[in-house]
C-alpha cells in the first residue's frame, strides 16, 4: 500500500488522496470508502457490479446539484456559481457522496480522474465562494466523461445524520458515520461548547479553507 499525499491542511489531503486514487490503485477493480466508513455486512457482490461499467456510486442525500447549497460559501445562486467558475454543470447535473467510489481500469475511468483533479483545482482557486468540498468537480467529471456507470443503493453509503430522507427496505451494509458513530476522534468530538462555537463562526472569521489555521491543527 503507498501512503496518501500530505498536505499540512488535513481537509486538502483527504481530498488529494481522493483524486490520486485511479494513479495509486494496484487493482482492476478497486473499492474506496472514507475512513469514516463502518461496514456491517460483507459487500463482495460490489466487485460483480463492476462487471461491464467503469464506475459505481451513491448519490448525495441532495443529488440535485442545482440545490447543492452545501458546496458554496455564499448565499447565491448555486448552478450559475457553480458555472462561473468553470465546472460543466446543467440543471439536471448529480451530487454524488464520494464516500463510498467503485470503479474499474479503463481508459473512461482515467479520464474521469484526469478531469476531476482539473476540476477540483478550479474549485480551489475560487475558495471565495466555494467550500473546499469534492462533489462538485465530481460531477462535472461525470458530466464531461459520461463514463459508464450505475448509482447504488443507499444501503452501501448511509448516512445516519440525514436518516429521516431515506426510504430503504433493505439492511443497511454500508454505514458512513455522523456522531455518536464516528469511529474515529475529530476536532470537536466532544461537543463542548467551545468546540461549537469554533465550529459556528469559523466559516465568519476564518472563511478560507485552504489557509484556515483551525483546519491546520
Amino acid at each position: 500500500m503507498k501512503p496518501a499525499p500530505s498536505n499540512e491542511n488535513p481537509v486538502l489531503a483527504s481530498r488529494q488522496a481522493k483524486l490520486a486514487l485511479y494513479g495509486e490503485s494496484l487493482f482492476e477493480k478497486t473499492i474506496y470508502m472514507d475512513c469514516d466508513i463502518c461496514l456491517l455486512s460483507p459487500i463482495d457482490e460490489v466487485f460483480d457490479f463492476l462487471d461491464g461499467v467503469d464506475l459505481l456510486v451513491t448519490e448525495d442525500v441532495q443529488p440535485a446539484i442545482a440545490k447543492a447549497a452545501n458546496l458554496l460559501r455564499v448565499k447565491q445562486n448555486i448552478l450559475s456559481t457553480l458555472q462561473s467558475v468553470g465546472l460543466p454543470l446543467n440543471e439536471n447535473s448529480i451530487q454524488y457522496n464520494g464516500g463510498f467510489i467503485a470503479f474499474t481500469k479503463s481508459s473512461k475511468t482515467q479520464e474521469l480522474f484526469t478531469n476531476f483533479k482539473k476540476y477540483f483545482d478550479m474549485v480551489v482557486a475560487h475558495q471565495n465562494v466555494l467550500l473546499l468540498k469534492d462533489q462538485g468537480a465530481f460531477a462535472a467529471a461525470v458530466e464531461s466523461v459520461k463514463p459508464k456507470m450505475t448509482t447504488l443503493s443507499p444501503v452501501y453509503n448511509y448516512l445516519d445524520k440525514w436518516k429521516d430522507v431515506y426510504t430503504i427496505d433493505k439492511p443497511i451494509k454500508v454505514m458512513h458515520c455522523t456522531y455518536p458513530y464516528r469511529p474515529q476522534y475529530a476536532k470537536n468530538v466532544t461537543r463542548s461548547l467551545f468546540t461549537r462555537i469554533v465550529d459556528r463562526t469559523a466559516k465568519i472569521f476564518l472563511p478560507n479553507q485552504l489557509n484556515n489555521p483551525w483546519r491546520l491543527k
